[in-house]
């Protein structure tokens, strides 16, 4: 494989027949250097808008086999590195040999916008730090991805420990997703929407670069806010205190409800035979009203609760 070549798709199918689902971004060429989730996550939305994204990877090890990647993505879940890429064209080249950076300053020297997720020490070294890049390319944005804002940029660190720094792991269970990768992803998107439009305006920004740096951390903590606030807490209304916002076992099944609002929760009752002991009473906060939900679920199967919803209106949802 040769320093700039491109990589191959053919095993990857979604690449073929990529369409955008708009074109608001149709003009705007994206240069991205970030590996792994969050940034190649936020390119896929920007080619979704119909940018022209260009990804240049390191090269694979010696021996790799052709249309191999250096990404760990690639490497660990191919599908998703697939569905990552589709619509974006990837290159390959060595950052730090000559022919590499030649590759990476003639891509510069024709995009909008540059996306990294290397720690501000690595860019350095590669010449892709703020101030040396601005200097060369003035009108060059960059949005750089980074675990956590100042030294701790610095710090080794993942999806999992940014969201255990925010309180959003319990227990010795994982989080059912990557959320702060991916809420990561959506403020780098949003980082260049910001920088494109800052760029455009008249007065002190036109036509100049523009710096955005996006921590994941600070997406993680955006996502506690209701946790901080005390929302998803045990005694918050949708945290557990309130029984018409819950999990409940049925037949085959499981029901999500989330029968939060007054109306809806008194709907939920009266289909439920649970009624007040006393005017004005909200029974939906009674431990007792939990245990009588549970028994009232437990008795159907997915398709009478589906029924149910349909009938009374009722935001239910069953699962498998």
């Amino acid at each position: 494989m040769t320093p700039d070549h491109t990589l191959n798709f053919k095993y990857m199918s979604s690449n073929q027949a990529f369409t955008p689902s708009d074109t608001s971004l149709r003009g705007v060429r994206v240069l991205s250097v970030a590996l792994n989730l969050p940034g190649p996550a936020a390119v896929m939305r920007l080619a979704d808008m119909g940018a022209s994204c260009t990804k240049l990877e390191p090269l694979p090890p010696a021996g790799s086999l052709q249309g191999s990647t250096s990404d760990p993505m690639g490497l660990y879940a191919p599908h998703a590195y697939a569905h990552l890429h589709a619509g974006v064209k990837v290159v390959q080249a060595d950052l730090k040999s000559a022919k590499g950076q030649a590759k990476l300053h003639a891509l510069l020297s024709k995009a909008d916008v540059l996306i990294t997720s290397f720690r501000p020490s690595a860019l350095k070294k590669l010449g892709m730090d703020w101030n040396s890049l601005h200097a060369r390319y003035p009108s060059l944005i960059q949005v750089c991805i980074v675990g956590t804002k100042g030294v701790g940029a610095e710090i080794p660190g993942h999806d999992l420990t940014y969201l255990a720094a925010n309180g959003l792991v319990n227990g010795l269970n994982l989080p059912a997703t990557l959320f702060a990768d991916m809420a990561g992803s959506a403020l780098a998107v949003e980082a260049v929407l910001k920088a494109l439009w800052q760029r455009a305006r008249p007065g002190r920004t036109l036509g100049k670069g523009v710096f955005h740096e996006v921590a994941l951390e600070d997406a993680a903590a955006y996502l506690a806010l209701p946790r901080h606030w005390g929302l998803t807490l045990p005694k918050g209304s949708v945290g557990g205190a309130h029984a018409g916002y819950a999990v409940y076992a049925c037949i085959k099944g499981r029901v999500a409800v989330a029968a939060l609002e007054p109306h809806f929760a008194a709907r939920l009752a009266e289909v439920a035979g649970i009624k007040a002991a006393k005017p004005g009473q909200d029974v939906m906060l009674l431990p007792a009203t939990h245990v009588k939900l549970s028994a009232f679920f437990a008795g159907l199967t997915r398709k009478q609760i589906d029924a149910l919803a349909t009938a009374h209106d009722l935001p239910l949802l069953t699962i498998a």
